[in-house]
């Protein structure tokens, strides 16, 4: 077995995915003819995915955001909202997720006539049905975004709707001169009602803006949180020799980060996968969580940003395990429900999967460094262990 089938075959979790940002290209054509849409700069399938990926791989996050234009356009109705919303549960089965929290903006979805409420309804409808067919959990995150002023409602909007599957509040959008701050509002109305928030914050800004997600609008998580690095002192070797306040109080408080890998680089957020302060952070026990972010866009899924991070900052298949553990504890789900899926679904994987390696040749096996287990004996040895 290769690492990209074992990561395939494993149990995994997602915990920042965005709705419109992972649509298969075939739809998005269909629903283009649907609804009169005749701005696609193509109608193949392979090369429209083609441009989305060179479109977004320009190292600039505005440049990266265009490719929404056109994904949104052609959801505009509650068949393309359900649709899309179920087919993204059935691709999460084909990756082999188990649990997902996607996210999207409602206020993209309504230029066609559509309330906040009916763009919403539809696509808890399409995951509903997803779950139902798929047997993929998953929770609906809905985005406020910065350069907006209606967040408030969108806040409210979500809390209507926690009862029927939406899990938490996040804000979105461009970075740069739009602080969270400006959003205190819609942040205090969700803490007021005992709600959860994720916040898109050091990703294309400095820490500053992830010390405002989490002190001044009260964030329980962070969406990328990957200039963090700024707060960390490393020597000459890469290894972190001080802690600033910012990177203390999170490692402290366990607050998660939700890491994107592979759309960080396109984005421009690090120069190189290399770079990525993953490593670095892994390292020093904070609780990071791996996700695809925007699946079409980057040309992505779980199992690339698994096999990612395995062939740049040496994971093993234990590691993988408790980023795995880490993202569902990290989950907007009731205490209980995240129990169920640890110790009835990701643990049993995991150890259907050891077992699978154990029972094979060891001829077989190609990836030894991989599914060693660290600090224990040669990875021969460690094959006949797992």
């Amino acid at each position: 077995m290769t690492a990209e089938e074992i990561i395939k075959s494993i149990p995994k979790v997602v915990l920042h995915d965005h709705l419109d940002g992972g649509l298969r290209t075939q739809t998005i054509i269909e629903l283009a003819r649907d609804e009169r849409y005749e701005k696609l700069p193509t109608t193949d399938p392979g090369e429209l995915a083609a441009w989305f990926h060179v479109g977004a791989n320009k190292g600039d996050l505005v440049e990266f955001l265009k490719g929404f234009e056109h994904t949104a356009a052609v959801m505009q109705s509650k068949e393309a909202l359900e649709r899309t919303a179920f087919e993204m549960l059935e691709d999460m089965k084909n990756d082999g997720i188990c649990y997902v929290e996607t996210r999207f903006a409602p206020v993209f979805h309504t230029k066609n006539g559509l309330y906040p409420e009916d763009v919403v309804s539809a696509v808890l409808e399409g995951l509903e049905k997803g779950k139902s067919k798929f047997g993929v959990g998953y929770g609906l995150i809905l985005c406020g975004m910065r350069n907006m002023k209606n967040t408030l409602e969108i806040a409210e909007l979500a809390l209507n709707f926690r009862d029927q599957g939406v899990v938490g509040f996040d804000l979105a959008g461009e970075e740069g001169g739009y602080p969270p701050r400006k959003h205190l509002e819609a942040f205090q109305s969700i803490q007021r009602a005992n709600f959860n928030i994720t916040i898109h914050a050091g990703e294309a800004f400095g820490k500053e803006s992830i010390w405002q997600a989490i002190q001044w609008c009260g964030a329980h998580r962070i969406g990328h949180a990957t200039r963090l690095w700024e707060d960390l002192s490393l020597d000459k070797e890469g290894n972190v020799v001080k802690l600033g306040d910012l990177a203390q109080y999170i490692l402290d408080k366990r607050i998660p980060l939700e890491i994107c890998l592979l759309s960080n680089v396109h984005t421009g957020a690090v120069d190189k996968i290399e770079n990525h302060p993953f490593g670095i952070l892994f390292k020093e026990k904070f609780r990071v969580t791996i996700n695809t972010d925007d699946r079409l866009m980057s040309d992505t899924t779980m199992t690339k940003e698994f096999l990612t991070a395995v062939n740049n900052f040496d994971i093993t298949l234990d590691d993988v395990e408790k980023i795995t553990i880490n993202s569902m504890k990290s989950a907007f789900l009731h205490y209980n429900e995240r129990l169920q899926y640890i110790y009835k679904i990701i643990k049993p994987g995991f150890q259907k999967i050891r077992k699978k390696i154990s029972s094979q040749p060891q001829v077989k096996i190609k990836n030894l460094n991989f599914i060693r287990k660290k600090d224990s004996g040669t990875y021969e040895e460690t094959v006949y262990k797992l």
